[in-house]
């Protein structure tokens, strides 16, 4: 199954602070938002404040980023052949960094391909329904991508 990956983080480097998958058939989505705070003023402003704006269904409280971790294990091991892709290398580096829970320790996940789609001239905030939310951006890059296809 292809799914598509956004994730929010304070600016540049810093903690990830919600992470969405989306799949290409619609089924069900993925959506965590870890706990802790940000620190980046325009983080602050642009993405905290949007954190929560998810369907009932998809909140739930913040988790630490090892449940986060373990959290995003159970749920992808629903599928065999998974493809993640992203638009942003930073996407695939938080999501990857979130399944190592220790030294030489990591969450067990299916065999996963990675994929960066550098789409340029596109921005998944411009056209989400909730700008700097990762479940709405991961929707629109879905979508585009679809369209990129058919």
């Amino acid at each position: 199954m292809r799914y598509f990956l956004d994730t929010e983080y304070d600016g540049f480097g810093g903690a990830l602070l919600s992470l969405a998958l989306v799949p290409e058939d619609g089924g069900e989505e993925f959506y965590v938002v870890l706990d802790g705070e940000a620190s980046d003023p325009w983080v602050q402003r642009h993405v905290v404040p949007f954190l929560d704006m998810v369907p009932e269904g998809l909140k739930g409280p913040r988790l630490s980023r090892r449940a986060a971790a373990e959290a995003l294990a159970a749920w992808i091991q629903l599928d065999e052949a998974v493809e993640i892709i992203a638009d942003w290398p930073e996407d695939l580096a938080q999501l990857s960094m979130l399944l190592i829970t220790g030294p030489g320790q990591m969450v067990a996940v299916p065999q996963l391909t990675l994929r960066l789609v550098p789409l340029h001239g596109f921005s998944t905030a411009a056209n989400s329904v909730v700008p700097h939310n990762a479940l709405h951006d991961a929707r629109a890059l879905r979508d585009h991508f679809q369209n990129l296809l058919f």
